[in-house]
């Protein structure tokens, strides 16, 4: 089903198909265009011909497109039955995300280039094209209006901590978080805390600290913080600013323990036995609370190893 707002404005659309005619970008890739437009238009059989000798868009299209070849490659965009000129802003999304769907475009560097194209003009309409899932480890995109919200996935710059040898699995946690927030509140509540344990595992792992399963996130919590030196050496050299960062600390200690509480409460784990009650706005707490958190740990980590090699 698609909603009929209509927030993509007629110049950006414009712009964007534009964009594709003189760039010569074949919309269907490497699929047939018949089957591309099925992707987005599963009814496509049913919808009318504009040529009396047949009973089906679908027929149409095939006499037109690969018999006669009299309609040229930009058709599509100026075709009234499909719509993009003006009809709901998530059908013209589709079709570009369709574009970019790794079954349709398999060269991952003109992905890549398309989606940068994409999202500068439909950034001026505050919607973006962004990542909700990966098949065989390419990425599957999905559009969305943009909110004056901190972006998971851009919430952390994890390619400036030299020592996270391998920070997927974060972004792994982030990309889960950026799906669920509003959809499913609950897995995103489960998702934040997930972050902050992997990082704590992390940082524990370079010590050599050893943790198992028996460890809750306060455990391991605890463990970090004697590993870092959290207490006696918050701000050297300033008894009174180390007082206050202390102060400051133990309220991080809260924050994750009421992390774990609201996981507990509100999420997805234990195995529970009735439809949480999570709203968007307790997985934005949880969301929120794990980052700013993380980001603390990740940069006191960085700056203990860095004062460790002088």
């Amino acid at each position: 089903m698609h909603f009929q707002a209509h927030t993509i404005t007629v110049v950006t659309r414009r712009d964007i198909t534009d964009f594709i005619a003189a760039e010569e970008v074949a919309w269907w890739g490497r699929v047939d265009e018949i089957a591309f437009l099925k992707r987005v238009w599963p009814d496509l059989d049913e919808r009318p011909s504009t040529d009396p000798r047949f009973s089906s868009a679908t027929r149409d299209v095939r006499q037109h497109r690969q018999y006669n070849l009299d309609w040229d490659n930009n058709w599509v965009f100026e075709d009234e039955r499909l719509g993009l000129r003006s009809g709901p802003d998530d059908l013209f999304v589709e079709f570009l995300c369709q574009m970019l769907h790794p079954i349709v475009r398999s060269d991952e560097a003109e992905v890549r280039r398309l989606l940068t194209a994409f999202n500068g003009f439909l950034g001026a309409d505050d919607w973006e094209m962004v990542e909700v899932a990966q098949m065989s480890g390419r990425p599957i995109y999905e559009g969305r209006r943009r909110e004056a919200i901190k972006d998971p996935q851009k919430s952390l710059d994890l390619d400036s901590y030299e020592y996270f040898g391998d920070p997927q699995v974060v972004r792994e946690h982030l990309r889960r978080i950026d799906r669920d927030l509003k959809s499913d509140p609950a897995s995103a509540i489960g998702s934040s805390k997930e972050l902050v344990e992997t990082v704590l595992k992390t940082i524990l792992d370079d010590y050599g600290i050893s943790h198992g399963s028996s460890d809750d996130l306060m455990g391991l919590y605890k463990k970090v913080q004697e590993a870092l030196r959290l207490n006696t050496e918050a701000v050297p050299g300033d008894a009174k600013g180390s007082k206050a960062a202390v102060k400051a600390l133990r309220a991080l200690v809260t924050t994750v323990q009421s992390l774990a509480e609201l996981r507990n409460a509100l999420g997805t784990g234990h195995g529970p036995t009735r439809r949480s009650s999570a709203l968007t706005r307790h997985a934005r707490l949880a969301f929120n609370s794990s980052v700013a958190l993380t980001e603390f740990l990740l940069d006191t980590w960085h700056e203990r190893k860095r004062d460790a090699e002088l």
